[in-house]
Formats: structure tokens, sequence, C-alpha cells
């Protein structure tokens, strides 16, 4: 079992930054990849950013530029800046973690809303 925990969702202006962070436990297997999805409201969950143990970073366009993804793997932890929020940013973020073996794993979600 792997239990993830989200912090530091809120309220922000168009245009501010936030930070989100997610501290994995549990079974967390060498190789793992980290990261965040989010879901709007009506909307279908989708990628935003992930991580692998070594560092290597992927991002989905609407992330790129904007958002930085990076990890403490001492403290298996992945932390999202995010600059430039726009409204459309507006969503619930959940973190994930896939082990090398597939299975994935979600957190509770936090819920970032971006004011106009």
């Amino acid at each position: 079992q792997v239990q993830l925990v989200e912090s530091g969702g809120g309220l922000v202006q168009t245009g501010g930054s936030m930070r989100l962070s997610c501290a994995a436990s549990g079974r967390i297997l060498s190789g793992n990849f980290m990261g965040w999805y989010r879901q709007a409201p009506g909307k279908q969950r989708e990628l935003v950013a992930g991580i692998s143990r070594g560092g290597s970073t992927t991002y989905v366009d609407h992330a790129k530029g904007r958002f930085t993804l990076t990890r403490d793997n001492t403290r298996n932890t992945v932390y999202l800046q995010m600059n430039s929020l726009k409204p459309e940013d507006t969503a619930v973020y959940y973190c994930y973690l896939r082990n090398l073996d597939a299975t994935f794993s979600w957190g509770q979600g936090t819920q970032v809303t971006v004011s106009s």
C-alpha cells in the first residue's frame, strides 16, 4: 500500500503562484514515477506533469514554461511549483505514484482555484 498526502492548494489570483507538495509513504519501489493530474468540473482527469526517480520530467503543453516539478527522494516528496496561473488552471489536483510493478496510487486531491 502507498499513501500520498498532498498539501498546498487554495485560492490565488490570476498571474499568481502556488506550490503543491505530495509526500509518499508505504510500499515505494525504486524506479517509481510521481507527479500530478488534475480534474476540472465536468472534465476528465488529465496529466499535468510527471517525474522519474532520477529526475527526468514530463510536462503536458498547458504546463510547459509555467509549472516546475521537482522531487526530493530522501523525503519521497514531489513539489509542483505553478506560476502565471490562469482561471483555466482551476481544478482538483491529484498526486500519483506509479511503481515499476505498474501499481498506481492516488492522493486525496487538493483544490486549486484561480480567480479572474
